[in-house]
């Protein structure tokens, strides 16, 4: 088996990535690193998940640094109305701790869960995690993990697992809140008109 390191956003999305990697003869590390996630509760509610997933099914966690500082000058400044160029930062800031984990643990591969929901941005994160990888000597293991995402879904509330209901950060919080009002309304008028 080859060794991996796997950045993770949460436990319910590390699902999927985690089997696949495994069948495909890969060796997973868990690798947390998300100073975007907020409230502070979230944070912790998310990584106690984490931890507790990953000890039940004996996958190492690695909790690496979070410079939650560095997140909000380098990226809440963006704010809301750039959500590419914010998102692309943020997976930067937190893809770059990954890569530096991934070097001073001696791992050749990495990768992140990031790329199980069909709320990221898939080719923007991506392209960061190949950039940084790249450039530190490591092999980025690309995957397109969103088809297994209602599977993981599944899965996931199978297994009683804390499910978030937006990326992290509080302007992901914002967007989700208003998407899910959105949707409300427009269910709200096709049963009026029905």
């Amino acid at each position: 088996m080859t060794r991996l390191l796997l950045h993770a956003c949460c436990a319910p999305c590390s699902l999927e990535p985690v089997r696949l990697l495994i069948e495909e003869g890969f060796e997973p590390t868990i690798c947390w690193t998300n100073p975007n996630i907020q409230p502070r509760d979230e944070h912790d509610r998310r990584l106690a998940e984490l931890r507790r997933w990953t000890a039940a099914n004996g996958i190492p966690l690695i909790e690496a640094d979070e410079d939650y500082g560095a997140w909000e000058s380098g990226v809440a400044p963006i704010g809301a109305r750039e959500r590419e160029r914010r998102c692309r930062a943020c997976y930067a800031l937190r893809l770059a701790e990954a890569v530096r984990v991934a070097r001073a643990e001696g791992f050749d591969h990495i990768a992140t869960t990031l790329a199980v929901s069909p709320y990221q941005l898939f080719d923007t994160c991506n392209d960061v995690l190949t950039r940084l990888a790249s450039a530190q000597g490591l092999t980025p293991v690309i995957r397109d993990f969103r088809p297994w995402y209602p599977e993981a879904t599944r899965r996931s509330r199978e297994l009683g697992m804390y499910r978030q209901n937006y990326c992290g950060c509080r302007f992901s919080a914002a967007e989700a809140a208003l998407d899910r009002i959105r949707l409300r309304e427009e269910r709200r008028q096709a049963k009026h008109r029905a």
